[in-house]
């Protein structure tokens, strides 16, 4: 399953996402290098207190997008949530 972490703002795309099969975890800096995609809500450049932090996962900014568009964001980003024999979309 892949796993997607969602700044605690963002409560209803984290819903939207565990609807659609990935793991969603609350965004803290001690799981940037376990998750395969960031949600963010645009709004704070300050997210968990730092301006700088780095992760190889995927981010995606869902200011002005609406839970749905995000869950299709990120399975064009990273594929789909449950592991079914293929990961990529299309």
């Amino acid at each position: 399953m892949r796993r997607v972490a969602v700044e605690e703002t963002l409560t209803h795309v984290g819903q939207a996402l565990r609807a659609g099969g990935f793991e969603v975890v609350p965004l803290r800096e001690d799981v940037l290098t376990q998750v395969d995609a960031v949600v963010l809500s645009g709004q704070d450049p300050n997210v968990m207190g730092m301006t700088d932090w780095q992760t190889d996962a995927s981010v995606i900014n869902a200011h002005g997008l609406t839970a749905e568009e995000v869950v299709q964001v990120v399975r064009e980003r990273i594929g789909r949530g449950q592991e079914n024999g293929s990961d990529t979309v299309g």
